[in-house]
């Protein structure tokens, strides 16, 4: 499959590989910060095959994974008290809150529906004139184009039942809140490819420039994440700090220009509180006032108190790459996908999912090898 399988090319990762040990003399740590670059780096085996003075420190892509507990609080209580159609994607389901998840709340009568599209929940709205439906809008700048044009189309339909539940989260914020962290010692990053689509790469500039460090926006199959680390390495070991295009393929400089506009004519940026992270300045979206009609904080006055993670979970220390899923006691033991103690292990983009359904695996056949 064009685009695709060549870069899966066992030949040419292999030859990826042996120019990063070649070229590598010192200690590098590189956060991707993509949770499908996590995935793609655990599931490949990529990990164990880089030369020991390369360590891929796994950072804060995952949306799922940095959804504040009290917001999907709010969102239980919306289908459960209020009683409205709360729509979703879901990946969002199965994330225990502070007492249950929303499958919880489904299997118990609330009307929660699973879909594609948020325009899908604007018809579900022209569908149903005597309720409220409710679209759970989370994601990265990725997906913000989407949940933007739902509330444009609504607005257009005067669909007055129809609003979002906002949880968009912005990477470069939460990039400069990781690298500010005293904990971290990151090297240089790989950045996510698919929001870059969307977005440029003009936004990573700024950071590459302030704090001396190399990004290379990468996608997400084996060949593009052995060029990335290679070309991050390259410029760790000139001793020089760029901002490179792996991913030329997809990413343009300038982004999706009409997906940005979409964006900036619903939503404003705003701080925003990651879960394990806690709050980031200017690192979300929100409703712009003008269209406040479709924005569910504001038409719905719910006041949830902010739960306390729990105490046998590290993920936010997993979330900011100062520890591995392993690290982590409860890891295989209490905390399984079957039954999370946090987010990570939920999410098809969680960092311990990664780990449990893949490293685990690679570990059991290097000992009976």
């Amino acid at each position: 499959m064009k685009f695709l399988t060549e870069y899966r090319d066992e030949e040419l990762a292999q030859k990826y590989l042996k120019k990063i040990h070649d070229i590598t003399t010192q200690e590098w740590n590189i956060m991707e910060v993509c949770g499908g670059q996590t995935h793609g780096l655990v599931k490949n085996g990529i990990i164990e095959m880089l030369p020991d003075q390369v360590t891929m420190i796994h950072g804060p892509g995952c949306h799922v994974c940095v959804t504040p507990i009290h917001l999907i609080d709010k969102a239980i209580y919306l289908a459960e008290e209020k009683g409205v159609i709360l729509c979703s994607f879901g990946d969002m389901l199965r994330v225990t809150c502070s007492e249950r998840s929303l499958l919880d709340a489904k299997a118990g009568g609330a009307d929660i529906r699973i879909l594609y599209s948020p325009l899908e929940a604007v018809s579900v709205a022209q569908a149903n004139p005597d309720k409220e439906v409710v679209f759970f809008a989370v994601g990265f700048e990725t997906t913000a184009p989407a949940n933007a044009l739902s509330v444009i189309h609504a607005h257009q339909l005067n669909v007055k039942n129809y609003s979002i539940l906002t949880s968009h989260v912005l990477v470069p914020p939460a990039m400069e809140a990781v690298i500010n962290d005293e904990e971290s010692n990151i090297s240089g990053f790989l950045a996510a490819g698919h929001v870059c689509t969307i977005m440029g790469i003009s936004e990573y500039g700024p950071i590459v420039d302030k704090y001396k460090i190399p990004i290379v926006v990468t996608g997400f199959e084996p060949v593009d994440l052995l060029h990335g680390i290679y070309m991050v390495v390259s410029q760790l070991e000139r001793g020089v700090h760029e901002l490179e295009n792996q991913y030329s393929r997809v990413v343009r400089s300038e982004g999706n220009v009409k997906a940005i506009e979409t964006i900036k004519e619903v939503f404003e940026v705003q701080d925003r509180v990651w879960r394990g992270m806690g709050s980031i300045s200017e690192s979300g979206y929100e409703v712009k006032s003008n269209y406040k009609e479709f924005d569910a904080n504001e038409k719905f006055d719910v006041d949830i108190i902010a739960a306390e993670e729990n105490a046998d979970c590290i993920a936010g220390q997993v979330l900011k790459g100062i520890k591995k899923p392993v690290d982590c006691p409860q890891f295989g033991k209490k905390c399984k996908p079957e039954f999370p103690l946090g987010a990570p292990m939920v999410s098809s983009e969680g960092a311990c999912a990664a780990y449990y359904h893949f490293h685990q695996a690679s570990q059991m056949i290097e000992s009976i090898a």
